[in-house]
C-alpha cells in the first residue's frame, strides 16, 4: 500500500543538476550493455550486464513503461525496447521520471547524445547547459600559441558561459585530487602550454591531462563565479579511485573559500560520507550521490540514507548523471525517490521527524537547493 510520504515524494518536480543527453540513435544490445556499466572494456561473452543491480533495476522500473510486467526477462525487455524509436523511448522514460529541469553537461561524446536544444524540443521540460572546462580548452588548442592559449580559453569560456548555468571539471579523471592547491604561476602555465601544444602539433589528440593546465582551468573556472561541478569518486577505469576521494581537496577548498564560487561534488561513491563532511564544514561545498544511485540499484536506498547523515540538508542535491540510455535518466529519479522514502519513513513513524519536515527536506534536495545554487526559477 502506497504511503502518504511515498505519494507526495512522487509529486516533487525534480531538478537534475548534473546529467548528460540521451542517445540520439538506436543501439544494439551489445552497445546498450556497454552503456549500463562504467567499464570501458567489452562485456565478456559468458555474462550479461542485465545480471547486475542496474540491470535488475531496469527490468523492475522501466519495463512497465514499455508495456511489460515488472521484472520482465532481459530478452523480453530488449525485444520491446527495440520496437520503439529513440525519440519515443526518450519521451516515455524522461517524462515518467518526474524531472522537470535538466542541467545538461555537454563535454563527453556529444555527437552520440542529444544536445540541450534538441532535448528541449523533444520533452516538455526546462533544459540548461553546464560547460566542461577541459572541453573548452581542447577546442581552442589547435592552432593556438603557448602565449595566447590562456587568453583564447578565457574568451571562449566567456562566450560559452553566457548561456550556461554552471561549469564542470574532470580533474579527477585526468589527474586526481592530490594536486598542489595553489594556483600555478604564469611561467608554469606557459611552459606546460608549450609542451602540450607541441604534442598536438606532432599528432597527439588535444586531450589535456597536464596537472599545471588542469590547475589553471580550476583557477579560471572559480574566477567566473559560476557554480563549479567536480566529478568525485566512482567512474570509469580512467580514474584511479584512491586519488578521487574528495577529502584530498581540503586544502584547495580552503584556498578558494570566499571566492564566491560554489563547488558541487558529484556522485562521490564510495566517498559520499567524506563529501558530506566537507559539505558540513565548508559553506561553499555541496554534494550529491548521483552516479552511485543507479549503479547500486536495490541497494541504492542505503547510499541515499548515508548521504543524509552529516551534511546540512541545504547542501545536498539530486542528480542522475545519466548518459546515453534514457533508462538511466528515469532510474535516477525513481531510485532517489525510493531511497528518500525508505530512509525517512521510519523517522516519521517513530516520531523523530514530522511528515511535513520530511517533505520539506526532500523538496530542498530534489529541487530547491539546485534552484538556489544555479539561480534557477523555482516555480
Amino acid at each position: 500500500m502506497r504511503t502518504e510520504l511515498q505519494a507526495r515524494l512522487a509529486d516533487i518536480p525534480l531538478i537534475d543538476h548534473h546529467v548528460h543527453g540521451p542517445l540520439r540513435d538506436r543501439v544494439s544490445r551489445t552497445e546498450f550493455e556497454s552503456l549500463i556499466t562504467e567499464s570501458d572494456r567489452p562485456v565478456p561473452s559468458w555474462m550479461t550486464q542485465f545480471d547486475s543491480q542496474i540491470g535488475f533495476a531496469i527490468r523492475r522500473h522501466c519495463a512497465p513503461l514499455l508495456g511489460l510486467p515488472e521484472r520482465a526477462s532481459a530478452e523480453d525487455y530488449w525485444a520491446a525496447r527495440s520496437e520503439l524509436d529513440p525519440d519515443e523511448l526518450t519521451r516515455r522514460l524522461l517524462s515518467a521520471s518526474g524531472t522537470r529541469h535538466w542541467l545538461i553537461e555537454t563535454g563527453y561524446r556529444g555527437e552520440q547524445i542529444l544536445s540541450p536544444d534538441e532535448l528541449g524540443q523533444l520533452v516538455d521540460e526546462q533544459v540548461d547547459e553546464v560547460v566542461r572546462l577541459e572541453s573548452v580548452l581542447e577546442s581552442v588548442a589547435p592552432g593556438c600559441t603557448a602565449e595566447g592559449l590562456v587568453a583564447a580559453f578565457r574568451d571562449e569560456l566567456a562566450r560559452r558561459a553566457r548561456s550556461a548555468v554552471g561549469l564542470k571539471s574532470i580533474v579527477a579523471y585526468r589527474y586526481g585530487f592530490d594536486f598542489d592547491p595553489e594556483p600555478p604561476t604564469d611561467a608554469d602555465v606557459l611552459r606546460a602550454a608549450g609542451e602540450w601544444l607541441r604534442s598536438i602539433d606532432s599528432g597527439a589528440p588535444p586531450r589535456v591531462d597536464d596537472v599545471v593546465l588542469l590547475r589553471m582551468l580550476l583557477r579560471e573556472g572559480v574566477a567566473t563565479g559560476l557554480p563549479l561541478q567536480l566529478h568525485a569518486g566512482y567512474g570509469d577505469p580512467d580514474v584511479e579511485l584512491h586519488r578521487c576521494d574528495p577529502l584530498l581537496l581540503t586544502r584547495w577548498l580552503k584556498a578558494i573559500e570566499g571566492s564566491g564560487s560554489d563547488v558541487l561534488l558529484l556522485h562521490c561513491y564510495p566517498f559520499h560520507r567524506n563529501a558530506g563532511y566537507l559539505a558540513q564544514v565548508f559553506p561553499h561545498v555541496y554534494f550529491d550521490v548521483g552516479l552511485g544511485i543507479n549503479y547500486t540499484g536495490a541497494r541504492s536506498a542505503t547510499v541515499v540514507a548515508e548521504s543524509l547523515e552529516l551534511a546540512p540538508f541545504a547542501k545536498i542535491l539530486y542528480s542522475s548523471d545519466a548518459w546515453g540510455p534514457p533508462e538511466l535518466h528515469h532510474l535516477g529519479a525513481v531510485l532517489w525517490r525510493r531511497g528518500m522514502e525508505l530512509a525517512m519513513r521510519p523517522w516519521v513513524e517513530e516520531g523523530e521527524w514530522s511528515l511535513e519536515d520530511a517533505l520539506r527536506v526532500a523538496t530542498l534536495i530534489g529541487r530547491g537547493n539546485a534552484a538556489r545554487v544555479y539561480g534557477l526559477s523555482d516555480d
